[in-house]
């Protein structure tokens, strides 16, 4: 019986190899000549055809409505000629690669895009191509498993931001993968809304709105990108189950990393340096933030609207003009098992064990008088100081609700923080 069963397993396995063999011996290669169209070879080509283009200017809006490879040589360019789409997917399994693709209409009513990805065009691939003076550069739509890999992509630079669509836009996906992108000069350079299971890993995102706009969406990996020169950097707003880690997110004007209405996340081992507001956390609950740098901010952290019940472990809060802002109605104790690292602590370590004998508060009586009178900054390591801070301690009275660390660092987790201070968005003199 088992004899049987393996031979039945065998000739199943070789009609899976013939078929397979048989299928990519049956596809045919067209190519595309300067001054011939691309549309009329996508039109003559079978499923699983590859349609090469050869470098030249080619003035047509696209449309592929079966499985198969666009593929460029030596870098021609598709211009929509500024109306509608530049190129509309409508199947399933299509790839688009080694393409510059341009001028897409303007109407953010119909979205127009340099790439539409129209629902159910699943596992389409576009990569290493150029999608430059869109409206929307890369817009998908209900397709799963699709592979956005290796392009460069810059909106309508003369347009106001708010006039400009999107970078890449994923709407209502599962299972994305956004890997190794340049995204500059539009609204948003990734907009995410209602997607999950997707990977967004080794992007650079900048000079846009928000480096990226992140709603509604579940179990994503952010991974390894640069973010920077944004209005925002990372906004994960309404969201759960985020891991977000080994990102360098720095100069934005507002805030690097905002955190709003989000739980279970786990946020580490990310730079945040030289924004106004480092981490902007509101209404966030049940979260890990572990392993942070946050440095030379503005302010390190604003922290507000029962952001409560987070681990905050084994972060570097370093040379942030204020490093928490809090407003809530009682203490929220962070570091609790593992301490973070605060630059402006001013306790001691008696027994050597690098954590400080003195808790930490982020908002006691000094710091409320130091950021009303900026000078006192130069008396801080003074006598009189710290018996006014140890005076706030004992008299609860003169104290507001704060961040507490029980455990302060003595010295910092991340060695290396010092080549991110200076990091600033411009600001005008």
């Amino acid at each position: 019986m088992q004899h049987r069963f393996l031979q039945s397993r065998r000739v199943v396995a070789l009609f899976a190899l013939l078929a397979g063999v048989l299928g990519t011996a049956s596809a045919a290669t067209l190519r595309v000549a300067p001054g011939e169209s691309i549309q009329a070879a996508i039109d003559r080509a079978a499923p699983r055809d590859v349609v090469e283009i050869e470098r030249a200017l080619y003035a047509e809006n696209l449309r592929i409505a079966k499985p198969l490879t666009l593929r460029g040589l030596d870098r021609p360019t598709i211009s929509g000629g500024l109306k509608g789409d530049t190129i509309r997917i409508t199947a399933e399994d299509v790839t688009i690669e080694g393409l510059i693709v341009s001028n897409s209409g303007d109407s953010l009513r119909d979205q127009n895009a340099g790439i539409y990805v129209f629902p159910g065009s699943h596992r389409a691939v576009v990569r290493n191509c150029d999608l430059t003076y869109n409206l929307f550069g890369l817009w998908i739509e209900q397709a799963n498993n699709v592979l956005v890999e290796g392009n460069t992509v810059t909106g309508k630079r003369d347009y106001q931001s708010s006039q400009r669509g999107n970078g890449i836009q994923l709407y209502n996906t599962r299972g994305a993968r956004v890997i190794g992108n340049r995204v500059s000069f539009v609204r948003d350079a990734l907009y995410v809304d209602v997607s999950h299971d997707a990977i967004f890993r080794g992007n650079k995102l900048h000079h846009s709105r928000y480096g990226t706009h992140y709603m509604n969406s579940y179990r994503n990996l952010w991974e390894d990108n640069d973010v920077w020169m944004n209005r925002g950097g990372l906004a994960l707003m309404e969201v759960r189950d985020q891991v977000v880690r080994n990102n360098r997110v720095w100069a934005n004007s507002d805030h690097g990393i905002m955190l709003r209405t989000i739980q279970d996340a786990v946020v580490e081992n990310n730079v945040v340096a030289g924004n106004q507001r480092g981490f902007f956390i509101y209404d966030a609950e049940y979260n890990t933030l572990r392993g942070n740098t946050v440095v030379d901010n503005v302010v390190g952290v604003h922290l507000w609207a029962g952001s409560k019940n987070n681990q905050v472990e084994n972060n570097d809060f370093i040379a942030n003009r204020e490093q928490v802002r809090y407003v809530g109605a009682r203490d929220e104790l962070w570091g609790v098992k593992e301490g973070n690292h605060w630059s402006n602590y001013l306790g001691w370590d008696r027994d050597g064990d690098g954590i400080g004998d003195v808790k930490y508060e982020a908002n006691d009586l000094v710091d409320r008088l130091s950021w009303r009178h900026p000078m006192m900054k130069l008396l801080l390591a003074s006598p009189a100081v710290q018996t006014l801070r140890l005076v706030g301690q004992q008299f609860p009275l003169l104290r507001a609700p704060s961040i507490v660390d029980p455990k302060p660092r003595m010295r910092p987790h991340n060695p290396n923080w010092s080549p991110w201070r200076g990091r600033h968005f411009p600001r005008p003199n």
